[in-house]
């Protein structure tokens, strides 16, 4: 892929943005690729390059509405962790770049 622009991406925010759109563009790829590898139905896929595996697992999860009926308030916020996001929102001026593949 590369970025065919009318002016160059000179500021980190036009290289945040057009990364950003490229990113969108590999991702929605490699969902498109995940699909085929699934449909394949296969274990094991031998490429030239590689070897991709598909596994499936069960992951439990906890249901906090029935955790509820057990606990008070006061001790389900004693059992919660709270965690910093990072959020980088990306708003287009004008359209300075074409991505092509």
């Amino acid at each position: 892929m590369s970025i065919i622009s009318t002016q160059p991406l000179t500021t980190l925010a036009d290289r945040y943005a057009a990364a950003q759109r490229l990113f969108a563009e590999a991702e929605a790829e490699l969902k498109a690729v995940k699909a085929l590898v699934k449909a394949e139905g296969k274990e094991v896929l031998d490429g030239q390059y590689c070897t991709v595996t598909l596994s499936l697992s069960e992951r439990k999860t906890l249901s906090e509405e029935l955790v509820a009926t057990y606990l008070t308030p006061d001790e389900i916020a004693a059992c919660k962790k709270t965690t910093l996001v990072e959020t980088i929102r990306v708003k287009a001026k004008t359209p300075v770049a074409v991505l092509t593949a």
